[in-house]
């Protein structure tokens, strides 16, 4: 008969090949940073458009009426773009660094548990856009951020469930608020990007 740690060490590693079937393991923490960063220079450049020279805490439910929409949507796009694109490279190069298929079937369905709540997300925005309802937009993006996060965390580590409740949270706060929307995008997009990534770098990188 096997020792008892033998039977401990089999159930861990049988642990850990359900784990990787099931998870999408290379998601680096640093993507998490770049792409709060990247978020907070697109609020930045969206506060200098649309507020300065008034205080970013002033309240400013009407600041994107006078605003040009284009440039406010094309720094949203850079945004994302950069985000996207620091995000593949790095759990790509993750991937590869530990010998691990960068897309499966477990990365597939990450995609689609993301892409549902977040096409759904921005549709529903652009609609807002349409009708001048832009005192929600940046409530709107916070929420079903959050739900697509939650809706995808089975596939991911953990902490992401509460990165989505925390974006959740934050959006409705910024719904109560909604002269303070700039703000709110920022510190959910940007502060909370960069705190949990950077635990998840601390975490699962290093």
């Amino acid at each position: 008969m096997k020792p008892a740690d033998h039977y401990q060490e089999d159930l861990a590693s049988i642990r850990k090949m359900m784990e990787q079937s099931s998870k999408f393991l290379s998601l680096s923490g640093l993507s998490g940073i770049l792409a709060g960063t990247y978020a907070l220079l697109g609020a930045s450049a969206a506060y200098y458009l649309i507020q300065f020279p008034l205080a970013p805490i002033d309240y400013r439910q009407e600041s994107v009426r006078g605003a040009n929409l284009v440039p406010l949507l094309a720094i949203a796009a850079a945004v994302l773009v950069a985000s996207l694109a620091s995000g593949y490279w790095l759990s790509r190069r993750k991937a590869e660094k530990a010998g691990q298929p960068f897309w499966n079937e477990t990365s597939r369905r990450l995609v689609i548990n993301l892409l549902i709540p977040l096409a759904t997300g921005g549709l529903f925005t652009l609609l807002l856009l349409l009708n001048g309802h832009f005192g929600v937009v940046a409530p709107s993006l916070l929420i079903f951020y959050g739900l697509a996060l939650i809706n995808a965390s089975p596939n991911l580590y953990g902490e992401i469930r509460y990165l989505g409740y925390s974006e959740i949270l934050i959006g409705l706060a910024a719904a109560l608020w909604p002269g303070y929307g700039l703000l709110f995008w920022a510190l959910g997009f940007g502060v909370l990007h960069i705190v949990y990534g950077a635990v998840m770098y601390r975490k699962y990188d290093r």
